[in-house]
């Protein structure tokens, strides 16, 4: 992760809010009081960010983002009983619509808070690893 110090003030503005909030409301109330905490903090940030979705070139979408806290790092909010792999892949998604490199997924309906660092998946790395892939189709 590239903007550690950055992260750490994001996650210590999501850890006062779930302090006085607790977990049970639904994620707009989180991100309306982070957005509170943030502005009290002097961070700056876009709320409900809209990104376009490009495919070959043309537009097919926007997809909102919950924050984009700085330019730098894209924020998804949560409250759910446990987080799912597709919260993940849906974050990496969006990592790679903004060209970003760091998100983090903040998880408001666990005790303790639940916060994970994403990054976005290095293509050296990830082709890599399909050297040695072998699709489910070609196992007999």
């Amino acid at each position: 992760m590239q903007n550690k110090e950055l992260t750490g003030r994001i996650i210590g503005a999501a850890i006062t809010v779930h302090k006085a909030l607790g977990p049970g409301f639904l994620e707009e109330i989180y991100e309306s009081a982070l957005a509170i905490e943030f502005d009290l903090l002097g961070i700056n940030y876009e709320r409900q960010k809209s990104v376009p979705i490009i495919y070959r070139d043309h537009k097919l979408k926007d997809h909102r983002l919950d924050f984009l806290v700085e330019k730098l790092i894209v924020l998804e909010i949560k409250a759910v009983a446990e987080l799912e792999a597709i919260f993940f892949a849906v974050t990496r998604s969006n990592l790679k619509a903004t060209q970003l490199q760091d998100a983090l997924v903040v998880n408001f309906a666990t005790m303790p808070l639940t916060i994970k660092r994403v990054g976005r998946e290095d293509f050296a790395r990830k082709k890599a690893s399909l050297n040695n892939f072998v699709p489910d189709f070609l196992i007999s």
